[in-house]
């Protein structure tokens, strides 16, 4: 094994964790061991010099990495969160530090009056949209159907697939040729996990709407991909998942360990990119080994 892969094995933290509990959607400024999001790492190149991005869910987690890493490519970025001040507050000084603007902006994304609220916010202030990603999600895990009360079965489809749709629908007249949709879904597309059984079906319901989207906007030269995580480290595992759950959380990955945000973010900037310009209707995986077939 050479030095350069061995490293990158121990580079991130592994099971067991520390039992802990957090209040959905859950914070980073609660979360042990903190989550890596390329504050440190991230190189940018100026491959999205002068573009616009929306991201929901940019105050932790995924949506955070991804917008460090887009304002390190020279995206001005519009930080979508739900009530997560403080976390949104970093986020915002990571892209500010790049040296690109950040538009904060909190707000229910399962209101459709949200949802235009957003789009035009991003309208008034950067003139036009190149990349949307909508990311932002909510899942509860739950030992059997019968347990799911009917309003978080509700309220997990209006986070996951209405304000894809709603923010999609807002989003497209304003989106010149070659701007790029990139939807969060997940592995639970694929293999659905029998205790997040409203998340996997949302998340399904993604990647099937991702792929016929591509399709409809092709003719006007907007592409739409979606990103497919295995098991990830963000602020929403203790706040949705048992504590003994927490503790062992991504040990079954073949990596033995869950993604870090910041091994998620090259595959977002790559579709944001014209590096991308003929990937569109995917569904890219990115599990740490695990297959998705």
């Amino acid at each position: 094994m050479s030095q350069a892969t061995k490293h990158l094995q121990e580079k991130y933290s592994k099971p067991p964790f520390p039992e802990q509990t957090q209040r959905p959607p859950g914070s980073e400024q609660e979360l042990q061991p903190k989550a890596d999001h390329g504050e440190q790492s991230y190189k940018g190149s100026g491959r999205l010099k002068g573009r616009k991005a929306l991201i929901t869910g940019a105050d932790s987690g995924i949506g955070k990495a991804v917008a460090i890493a887009l304002a390190r490519e020279g995206a001005d970025i519009l930080i979508g969160y739900l009530d997560e001040e403080q976390d949104a507050q970093d986020t915002a000084k990571w892209v500010e530090e790049a040296g690109r603007r950040a538009i904060l902006l909190g707000g229910d994304i399962t209101e459709e009056a949200h949802c235009k609220k957003m789009v035009d916010k991003a309208l008034k202030e950067f003139g036009q949209i190149n990349i949307l990603v909508n990311n932002a999600a909510f899942q509860m895990t739950r030992e059997s159907v019968t347990e799911i009360p009917s309003e978080e079965w509700d309220h997990t489809f209006r986070t996951n697939i209405y304000a894809t749709f709603y923010l999609t629908k807002a989003a497209v007249p304003h989106m010149p040729p070659g701007s790029s949709i990139i939807n969060t879904c997940s592995i639970n597309a694929f293999q659905p996990k029998p205790t997040l059984l409203a998340y996997a079906a949302t998340k399904a319901a993604i990647v099937n709407f991702t792929a016929g989207l591509a399709q409809s906007l092709a003719e006007k030269g907007i592409r739409a991909n979606s990103v497919a995580p295995g098991p990830v480290w963000t602020p929403l595992i203790p706040a949705t998942m048992p504590a003994k759950d927490v503790a062992k959380f991504g040990e079954q990955s073949p990596t033995a360990r869950p993604a870090q945000p910041a091994e998620l973010a090259p595959v977002y900037v790559l579709l944001a990119s014209d590096e991308a310009s003929f990937i569109s209707g995917a569904a890219i995986p990115v599990t740490g080994g695990r297959p998705v077939i």
